[in-house]
C-alpha cells in the first residue's frame, strides 16, 4: 500500500499516537475526545484487532453497524468516518484506495428549535446562580455553550462591552456584544472566581490549563488572574501530560442537566437544548430587522448558507401568514371546528 506524508510520533501505543498526531495537527480538544472515542470502539468492534490488519470491508462493517444497529444520525455517521480516515492516514500512514468505496451518508436538513421571548423568560425563572448567568450568557450573545464555558477573564472588555471568544469553531476568534444587563451577573461570577484563583495562589495548589502553545512560550501564565477561567471548576485535578495539579472549567454536563430540568418545570415540549438558546438569539435578532450578514459574523459562521436556516425560521414565524387566517380575517364568518 501507498504511504502518505508522515507526521512524526514518538508514543507506542495507538490511541496515544491518534492524540499525537491530532495535536500536531493543532486540532481542537473536543476533536481529539471525539476522534479517539470512535477509534477505541472500531477498534473494540472488532474484537481488539488491530487497525494495521484492518481495512475496507471492516471499516464499512462498522459504519453499517452504526447506521442499522445503533441508528445513529448521518452526521454522526460521518464524525466516525472522518475519524477513521484520520487513524489510517496520518497514524497508520496507510494510502486509502478503497475511500470512494465507502458511502458517505446524505445529511439531512432541520430547521432548528426556536424558543419564543415568552418560553426563554419562563426558562430563566426555574435556573439559579451560575446555570441563569449561563443561560442568559448564550441567548444575549449567540455563543456556543463551550465557548462560553472556556472564557477566560481576559475575554471580557468591560469598558468596550464586548467578549472575544478565543479559537472557536474553526480556530477562528471573534467578537461579541456584552448584554449590559449581565454586567452586575459576570462581575458576581468574576468575584467569586477571584476568591478561588487567590486560594490557589496562597496555597500554591493549582494553575489553569492552558492551551499547549501558551504554557510552552508562557510557563508562568497558568498562575494569573487575566488566564484564569470566569467559569472554574470547584476541584482541581491531574494533568496527565505535566503531572500538575490543574483547574479547568466547568464541564457541559452540568448546565445541560440544569437546562433539561428547567425546560420540564417551565412546561416546555420543544425538543430544546442548551445550542436552542443559539438558535433563539439568531432568529430573534432577524426578527429585530438586524441584517443577515451580521448575525454571521456574530456567529462565527464561515458559510453565509449556515447562516441562511434561520431566515426560513424567521419567515414562518414572523412575516408568512397562513392563507387560512387570511381567510377568517377577511370574513365575519366564525371558524367552524
Amino acid at each position: 500500500m501507498k504511504t502518505v506524508t508522515t507526521i512524526p510520533l514518538h508514543s507506542t501505543k495507538l490511541l496515544d499516537r491518534v492524540k499525537e498526531a491530532i495535536r500536531y495537527k493543532h486540532y481542537s480538544a473536543s476533536t481529539e475526545q471525539v476522534y479517539v472515542y470512535w477509534c477505541r470502539s472500531y477498534i473494540r468492534f472488532h474484537q481488539l484487532r488491530h487497525p494495521k490488519d484492518m481495512g475496507a470491508a471492516e471499516v464499512a462493517a462498522f459504519l453499517s453497524y452504526l447506521a442499522n444497529e445503533k441508528a445513529v444520525s448521518a452526521s454522526t455517521h460521518k464524525q466516525a468516518l472522518a475519524a477513521l480516515l484520520f487513524l489510517y492516514k496520518h497514524v497508520l500512514r496507510i494510502d486509502l484506495p478503497w475511500l470512494n468505496a465507502i458511502g458517505t451518508p446524505r445529511a439531512s436538513h432541520r430547521l432548528p428549535v426556536v424558543l419564543s421571548t415568552e418560553n426563554i423568560s419562563t426558562l430563566f425563572s426555574h435556573l439559579s446562580d451560575v446555570h441563569l448567568l449561563l443561560a442568559k450568557l448564550l441567548y444575549g450573545t449567540g455563543m456556543r455553550l463551550n465557548e462560553a464555558l472556556n472564557l477566560r477573564v481576559k475575554d471580557l472588555d468591560f469598558s468596550n462591552q464586548t467578549i472575544t471568544v478565543r479559537e472557536g469553531k474553526g480556530k477562528k476568534d471573534r467578537s461579541l456584544m456584552l448584554p449590559v444587563v449581565l454586567l452586575d451577573l459576570l462581575n458576581a461570577q468574576l468575584a467569586f472566581a477571584n476568591s478561588m484563583w487567590a486560594k490557589d495562589r496562597a496555597g500554591n495548589v493549582a494553575e489553569v490549563a492552558l492551551p499547549p502553545n501558551i504554557a510552552r512560550l508562557y510557563p508562568t501564565a497558568g498562575q494569573t488572574w487575566p488566564w484564569y477561567w470566569v467559569f472554574p471548576q470547584a476541584r482541581y485535578m491531574i494533568d496527565a501530560a505535566s503531572g500538575k495539579n490543574v483547574r479547568e472549567h466547568l464541564t457541559d454536563r452540568s448546565f445541560q442537566r440544569a437546562f433539561t430540568t428547567a425546560k420540564v418545570q417551565a412546561g416546555i415540549n420543544l425538543a430544546a437544548t442548551p445550542h436552542t438558546l443559539r438558535h433563539s438569539f439568531a432568529t430573534h435578532l432577524l426578527q429585530s430587522g438586524c441584517d443577515i450578514r451580521t448575525v454571521q459574523e456574530l456567529l462565527g459562521h464561515a458559510d453565509l448558507s449556515t447562516t441562511m436556516i434561520y431566515t426560513h425560521v424567521h419567515q414562518i414565524r414572523g412575516k408568512l401568514c397562513s392563507p387560512l387566517d387570511s381567510l377568517y380575517s377577511s370574513s365575519s364568518d366564525p371558524i367552524h371546528t
